[in-house]
């Protein structure tokens, strides 16, 4: 009996033994004598991947859409060309940058990805009456380049001195729309409505004042000659988001120079768009703008809101100036241009009760999205605020609409 049962425990350990190495052969990878052996015979070809080998360069296409990759890009970047771009496009008088990019991009603001920098030709990052600019492909990327006097990117130069005038530039935004830009209404900030001259009084105890008369003006000690502009201060601006005073409505009052120097000086005001009162600030006149800047997107986001706009109108279209509430220290510079986004409305939703019965009382706001409406470009940056141009204006504009990195 004692035998019986030791030899049916043997007999079933071997049994387990058995099934638990044929389990463990199921995990271990076959050989290659025996893959070779138990593969059917294939007739197509394999290419094998040498684990030493560089990486093959990735084919340079152009989709539908323009969207152009170089040969070891993971990620294309996209570069809108427009369809029906120049090849060659010489420059002519009257011309701006803004226009010259609108020719060869849907997004102008992109210029800088395209734009071909030739240290052989002076002044390269300025383009005059007469340059030829033609459009290229190298790796798979579009690029302008810039032709003058017969000098291209791949023409290679003696050292040599060259002379030019800068004032033949190419503006990048018309400069006729910006020089209105001093006679209109403007924003003060704080520190400038401060400590800006004033004036004292009108000579002969007068109330007001107007072209031919003059003042008596403290805070300055600009030689005789020195021409201002007079502005009243006006309402307080507030930032709509934080609710800070950024600075003061400037009404415009009108010009005048000094005409004796002192403490206070005395200026004589030539021209007047209204009457000039004791307190009106004094503004140096502005050096003529920089207006030789290339269009691009900020480098890091931004968001903000617009916050007046110079002609004090309501809706807001093409080529009118608009102040906003970001400035340098927000990383805003001159040249960047933002995308208007007009705030969405706010609406009660009146069938998000269960059943879909109305119920007024108890229904929720809903913020609808904000849509684009154009895009504009900053010309000028102060601390807290700058002042931007619309180039493009797809649908109404008005004050606090947002702005943020063009899309």
């Amino acid at each position: 009996m004692r035998h019986r049962i030791l030899a049916r425990f043997a007999v079933l350990s071997l049994i387990a033994l058995t099934g638990a190495c044929a389990v463990v052969k199921s995990y271990l990878p076959a050989s290659d004598t025996e893959t070779a052996s138990a593969a059917p015979p294939s007739t197509e070809e394999v290419d094998y991947a040498l684990p030493s080998a560089a990486p093959r360069p990735q084919a340079t296409t152009v989709s539908a859409n323009r969207t152009y990759a170089t040969e070891y890009d993971s990620s294309p970047i996209a570069v809108p060309i427009k369809p029906g771009a120049p090849e060659r496009y010489t420059v002519v008088r009257g011309d701006t940058l803004w226009d010259i990019s609108g020719l060869y991009l849907e997004d102008p603001w992109l210029w800088p990805e395209i734009w071909h920098v030739n240290p052989q030709i002076d002044n390269p990052h300025l383009i005059y009456p007469g340059d030829v600019l033609s459009l290229v492909w190298v790796d798979g990327r579009p690029q302008i380049r810039l032709e003058r006097d017969r000098v291209s990117a791949d023409v290679r130069l003696s050292p040599e001195v060259r002379y030019g005038s800068l004032d033949g530039a190419i503006k990048t935004i018309p400069y006729d729309v910006i020089a209105s830009f001093l006679s209109k209404p403007r924003l003060i900030d704080k520190k400038t409505a401060r400590n800006a001259p004033y004036v004292l009084d009108i000579r002969e105890s007068h109330l007001i004042a107007g072209a031919g008369f003059h003042l008596y003006v403290r805070g300055t000690d600009a030689p005789v000659g020195s021409r201002f502009h007079l502005y009243h201060i006006g309402d307080e601006l507030y930032d709509p988001d934080s609710g800070r005073v950024l600075g003061y409505e400037g009404l415009f009052v009108g010009e005048g120079r000094i005409e004796i120097q002192g403490d206070p000086s005395t200026l004589f005001l030539t021209e007047t768009r209204r009457e000039a009162l004791i307190g009106d600030r004094l503004i140096a006149e502005d050096p003529e703008l920089p207006l030789n800047f290339h269009p691009r997107a900020p480098a890091t986001p931004v968001e903000g809101r617009i916050i007046s706009v110079v002609d004090g109108v309501s809706l807001i279209g093409n080529y009118q100036i608009v102040s906003l509430n970001l400035g340098a220290n927000h990383g805003i510079e001159t040249g960047h241009v933002l995308s208007v986004f007009q705030s969405g409305e706010v609406i009660r939703d009146r069938y998000a009760q269960a059943g879909g019965f109305r119920n007024w009382f108890r229904s929720k706001k809903v913020v609808l999205p904000d849509h684009h409406a154009g895009e504009l470009m900053v010309f000028r940056v102060a601390d807290e605020v700058s002042y931007g141009l619309i180039m493009h204006a797809t649908s109404e504009i008005s004050v606090l609409d947002t702005v943020r990195n063009p899309q």
